[in-house]
């Protein structure tokens, strides 16, 4: 199957990472080439050439000042693809919580057949494996 033109739409542009580095670069200001070139490290005519296809499909906008072209991105245009992979947030956050909950549990190790309160009970006669417990010879 043939890959679709990296000018398709918003996705495939992005598909490649010098261009979401650009984006990146001007996430909160206008920027000339020039300086584009100098904090991506890429050659000026292979910015031009990521800036063109990231106009073509709308993420980055140019404006003219005299001789120079000051590019920023379209937020509005940019909106598609922060609601795309706000999709999976809430699997990358339930994922998160689970390691969370693991290392948590890993440092202060809860039985399965116990919950925190009856373990914090001075009355309880339920012990907690990783707290020593005095022997019959140690009670007397």
């Amino acid at each position: 199957m043939a890959r679709a033109a990296t000018t398709s739409d918003a996705f495939n542009a992005i598909a490649e990472p010098r261009r979401r580095q650009i984006l990146l670069f001007l996430a909160h200001n206008e920027h000339e080439v020039g300086e584009i070139v100098t904090a991506i490290g890429l050659d000026q005519p292979s910015v031009s050439k990521h800036l063109g296809v990231l106009r073509h499909v709308n993420l980055v906008r140019v404006r003219r000042n005299g001789r120079h072209r000051l590019y920023r991105t379209n937020a509005a245009a940019i909106r598609p693809l922060h609601e795309f992979a706000e999709t999976f947030e809430r699997y990358w956050q339930h994922q998160l919580n689970r390691v969370k909950e693991r290392a948590e549990q890993s440092v202060h190790p809860i039985p399965p057949d116990h919950d925190a309160h009856e373990l914090s009970s001075p009355n309880s006669n339920h012990s907690n494996p990783a707290i020593p417990q005095p022997t019959d010879k140690e009670k007397s």
